[in-house]
């Protein structure tokens, strides 16, 4: 065999090559997982805020401003800084089983702003992981007086 024959059947500099190949996606799965656990936390935290300004909704006494004010400040103490969308339900009259129960909801939006799975797919002429909106809604039974059921 020649010398040039024994180079090309080497496998000197194979894993490398390998490497090379596979290491872009690993790091695209990588990233994604990172987003995408960011974007769970980022829920729950949303839901969490919800069910805060429910039950200050709820309680006799409280207005909007103090339900609006306590999803903030949630969402404040989480880390979660951009300005949520808050909507207030007004109390609601239901007949349960023959009993009138108000209930009375919340429902808050949060944008979801993705760090890296955004931006690579933009270099790939991609728009779909730009931002999302997480929107969570909690409803809970009023503790005032019950409103009359029709």
């Amino acid at each position: 065999m020649t010398l040039s024959r024994r180079r090309l059947g080497c496998d000197k500099g194979a894993e490398l090559i390998e490497f090379a190949l596979v290491f872009p996606l690993l790091l695209l799965v990588m990233f994604g997982i990172m987003d995408f656990g960011l974007l769970f936390q980022r829920y729950e935290t949303v839901t969490n805020a919800a069910r805060e300004g429910a039950r200050v909704a709820v309680l006799p006494g409280y207005a909007q401003a103090d339900v609006q004010a306590r999803v903030t400040q949630y969402l404040a103490a989480s880390g979660l800084t951009a300005t949520p969308t808050i909507a207030y339900t007004a109390p609601q009259a239901l007949n349960v089983g023959g009993a009138c129960v108000t209930i009375t909801g919340v429902t808050v939006g949060y944008p979801h702003q993705y760090l890296f799975i955004g931006k690579i797919i933009g270099l790939f002429g991609g728009s779909g992981f730009t931002t999302k909106t997480l929107t969570a809604t909690a409803r809970m039974r009023y503790e005032g007086a019950a409103a009359a059921c029709s």
